[in-house]
């Protein structure tokens, strides 16, 4: 078969490799594309080979709305400056609308479906990375569905940075629901309300205030009630609707939530590379590192 440069020239877009290599492994699989790709991958000479080892905590989290259908999902990279990247912000949007439409249940069903393109999610990524030329992960994703009557409230922060997911049921009023994201991103609660904290957690958190109380020196017959009122304190600062709302601070979120007629039912927040052990380099060397290619 005749290898073309427009041939050559479409692999090199894919992967990133040299021209030349891409030829050889045009020639050596006879042309057939997505053999080639293969090829070079498994040669080392795909981009995507040599950053499998690196440690992707940045990134972008990002969220899609179909209408009663909605996904928060977080894409990794090594550094924050490929947030910005065109390409990037394409293939997040990419993964984003294939997974809602196909919604596999996990990460690994995730990157072994197929794309409108043909290719499966991970070798999707891999061309990618030939061209961005950074390690690019899906680290997570959760995909939600509500009713007519109900609200989504999709809030991005910093661009993706932090990312907030608010579902409202019984309200249609999508921007109450973006602005109860927007307290959560701000807030970070752990809970909705206050049904949702364990027993455990509130006897440990009752055990650390009593014992912080005693070593003030509080009298004994006054500690149960300062600890009772220190828990309501520690409900404030875990539950979204024991919290002042960040628009008005003499309202609670649970007030606002009442006046649209609707419940707060849910929330995801996702902030990128949280509980991701990052590695801790001299920024000169890094700079250095990209400049080398290494």
């Amino acid at each position: 078969m005749t290898i073309t440069a427009q041939m050559v020239k479409e692999l090199r877009g894919k992967t990133g490799a040299g021209m030349m290599d891409c030829k050889k492994a045009l020639i050596e699989v006879n042309g057939d594309m997505e053999a080639a790709i293969d090829f070079l991958r498994e040669k080392g000479l795909s981009s995507a080979a040599k950053k499998a080892d690196r440690i992707a905590a940045e990134g972008i989290t990002s969220i899609h709305v179909d209408g009663n259908e909605a996904i928060i999902l977080e894409v990794n990279a090594e550094t924050d400056f490929v947030a910005k990247n065109e390409g990037f912000q394409t293939l997040v949007k990419e993964l984003a609308e294939h997974l809602l439409a196909t919604k596999p249940a996990t990460v690994e069903e995730a990157v072994e479906s197929k794309m409108s393109n043909g290719l499966s999610v991970a070798d999707h990524i891999s061309n990618a990375v030939a061209k961005i030329g950074e390690k690019l992960t899906l680290r997570r994703f959760e995909i939600r569905t509500k009713t007519a009557n109900d609200a989504f409230g999709p809030y991005l922060h910093m661009g993706g940075r932090i990312s907030v997911l608010a579902i409202l049921e019984g309200s249609t009023d999508a921007e109450a629901a973006k602005d109860v994201a927007m307290h959560i991103a701000a807030l970070n609660p752990k809970y909705v309300s206050r049904d949702q904290v364990s027993e455990e957690e509130v006897d440990r958190e009752r055990k650390i205030l009593t014992e912080q109380a005693l070593n003030e020196g509080k009298p004994e017959n006054i500690v149960a009630k300062m600890v009772e009122g220190r828990i309501g304190k520690y409900f404030e600062e875990i539950c979204v609707l024991d919290q002042a709302f960040v628009k008005n601070s003499d309202q609670k979120v649970r007030d606002f939530v009442k006046s649209t007629g609707g419940t707060l039912t849910e929330f995801i927040r996702y902030s990128v590379g949280e509980g991701i052990e990052k590695r801790e380099e001299n920024f000169a060397d890094e700079v250095m590192n990209q400049v080398k290619g290494n």
